[in-house]
């Protein structure tokens, strides 16, 4: 039985939506961030939380043995594109170092499942439509690093015997029906960008290239609700702990949606006057992608409940007009 869940980075976006799924099933959940990209009013107050950084192995593995961990989702770490470009070396050490950190402290441990946080970042461009053993080019920097990352889960877990998940997220956006949780900080994500800009008196949504091999010319996207992204690692660490099995799955709806689509629809829904402007690519993106989730749908029974663009939206809009009103008291 599933019990014990700690949760490394979960003080951030998604694992404070990951967080609040778990606390409303009932389970124990510890989390352990050093708050460099977290923060505090994320942290759910019905969860332990420590904050220690990942790499103080043994610190790690007290906490794990102290708290009867059975489950860790792992979640620390890097990754914006952009920035993964500019600083190599931080990124190997967030998203490679450290996880080697705490699959360290999993030896001679009560954990016998992990799941971990990887992304579509690991496939090859061009391929559009990828299922779980399309060929692996990472572009990026981040990408590259979340592979060796997984490679190394796949060591150890199995040397260890340790189930372990590697969820390739897609795109993940969209704010938490609740109203507690969102994103905080820019980070360079897209409906993050456009939810600021549309509320700024003369809104200027910014297109990063319109010249890709695509429909429209901007890059098209898997996006996925980070609710749903929350639900499925519920899932996944049940499925993962009753058939004793491990696996790597895609984590996205199946379909895309332009960069244009989506500024057309933040337009639509700010009833405002809003201009587009184009700004040159970013090194390492990757022109189109989107998830074959068949393998994921056959290993869970989940069924995506925020998968429309209106709504991934409008729960953005939603979420950025409550954080303006608190900096604003």
């Amino acid at each position: 039985m599933i019990k014990n869940i700690l949760v490394t980075g979960g003080a951030g976006y998604i694992g404070s939506h990951i967080t609040e799924i778990l606390i409303n099933k009932k389970k124990n959940v510890i989390i352990v961030d050093d708050l460099s990209s977290g923060f505090k009013r994320l942290i759910n107050k019905k969860a332990v939380f420590i904050k220690l950084n990942i790499k103080e192995t043994k610190k790690l593995k007290k906490l794990i043995n102290k708290y009867r961990i059975d489950t860790i989702i792992h979640l620390a770490g890097s990754l914006i594109i952009e920035e993964g470009e500019k600083f190599p070396k931080k990124y190997f050490r967030n998203n490679v170092t450290h996880t080697k950190s705490v699959l360290l402290a999993l030896k001679n441990s009560s954990v016998k499942n992990f799941l971990f946080s990887s992304t579509a970042a690991v496939y090859k461009d061009g391929l559009l439509k990828v299922n779980e053993t399309s060929k692996l080019k990472p572009k990026s920097i981040y990408g590259k690093t979340k592979l060796q990352a997984e490679k190394l889960i796949k060591k150890f877990c199995k040397k260890l015997k340790i189930n372990y998940g590697i969820l390739r997220y897609f795109n993940v956006v969209g704010a938490s029906p609740s109203g507690k949780i969102g994103l905080m900080n820019k980070s360079d994500h897209l409906f993050k960008n456009f939810s600021l800009a549309v509320y700024k008196k003369k809104p200027v949504l910014q297109i990063y290239g319109t010249n890709y091999n695509t429909i429209d010319g901007t890059c098209i996207r898997d996006f996925i609700h980070v609710s749903d992204i929350a639900e499925i690692h519920y899932k996944v660490i049940l499925a993962l702990h009753k058939k004793n099995k491990s696996k790597i799955l895609n984590c996205g709806y199946g379909k895309g949606n332009s960069v244009l689509e989506v500024a057309e629809e933040f337009k639509r829904q700010s009833k405002k006057e809003v201009n587009f402007i184009t700004i040159s690519r970013r090194k390492g993106d990757l022109s189109k992608i989107i998830a074959s989730n068949n393998n994921l749908l056959k290993f869970i029974n989940w069924t995506p409940k925020h998968n429309k663009l209106e709504k991934m939206v409008r729960s953005c809009l939603t979420w950025e007009k409550k954080i303006s009103n608190l900096r604003n008291v």
